[in-house]
């Protein structure tokens, strides 16, 4: 069982959601690419899920529980304490993020410093109260004034619409070598592949809505329903149509 819902107000422009997720099965989830970052507690523990470029694969067994909270793309910043192409692709336990361990030993509340959450297989603490802790953790970090690219959303937004590179970067007056380094540091992706992610991403949430998928490619930006077909297949290894209806 997968739940998600929406953040505080007062995390609204940094958080896309937070959720928890129990496993009823052996089974294996299928993550895409969102442009995301998610600061996860799972059963081995805190880590960071990475923005990702292609599908990420995770077994699950009956009763593994996860809680999470998610950034928006481009709304991580510095939350982490480290450029987001160096988490790009990757799981990483929070542990291994020495700067963030550093920087939040500093919290007046000891109990909620992200370094020591301790696993979520602990029996006294069950998903509610992981996530609680989660919640104040993020916003006292948050509240350390970590930054954020403030040209980032009008980056994503612009490539979601389906302006180009060069025009993205004329709109925002930055050189292509400036966005691409903005890019890289705000979503861990070229502006490339944030292009490609984000309109994937757009062309999911249609066909998910019961868009047909000739009608899909063309609200999206692509050239044809070949087009969206192979993109699709690349960023997720599976078909358009899988992933609106997995057991379909």
């Amino acid at each position: 069982m997968y739940v998600e819902r929406p953040p505080g107000a007062d995390v609204a422009d940094r958080v896309a959601c937070e959720w928890r997720l129990v496993s009823e099965a052996d089974t294996t989830q299928l993550v895409v690419p969102d442009a995301c970052v998610d600061l996860i507690w799972g059963p081995e523990g805190l880590f960071v899920a990475g923005p990702d470029t292609g599908p990420m694969p995770t077994h699950l067994v009956p009763g593994d529980t996860f809680v999470g909270i998610r950034f928006k793309p481009g709304a991580a910043g510095d939350f982490f304490g480290l450029p987001l192409q160096e988490l790009r692709d990757q799981r990483v336990r929070l542990s291994d993020l020495p700067s963030l361990h550093v920087r939040l030993s500093g919290l007046p509340s000891p109990h909620v410093r992200l370094s020591d959450l301790p696993p979520l297989h602990v029996p006294d603490a069950g998903p509610s109260r992981r996530l609680d802790a989660l919640r104040v953790a993020v916003r006292a970090r948050l509240a350390q004034g970590t930054s954020v690219d403030p040209a980032s959303s009008a980056i994503a937004g612009a490539l979601r619409n389906g302006r180009t590179v060069a025009e993205v970067a004329w709109d925002l007056g930055f050189s292509e070598r400036q966005l691409h380094r903005r890019s890289l540091t705000s979503f861990g992706y070229a502006p490339k592949t944030l292009q490609r992610i984000v309109r994937f991403q757009r062309a999911l949430a249609l066909a998910r809505a019961g868009v047909p998928l000739a009608e899909v490619a063309v609200a999206a930006g692509y050239a044809d329903q070949a087009h969206l077909s192979h993109d699709v297949k690349r960023l997720s290894g599976v078909s358009m149509r899988h992933l609106v209806s997995p057991s379909g």
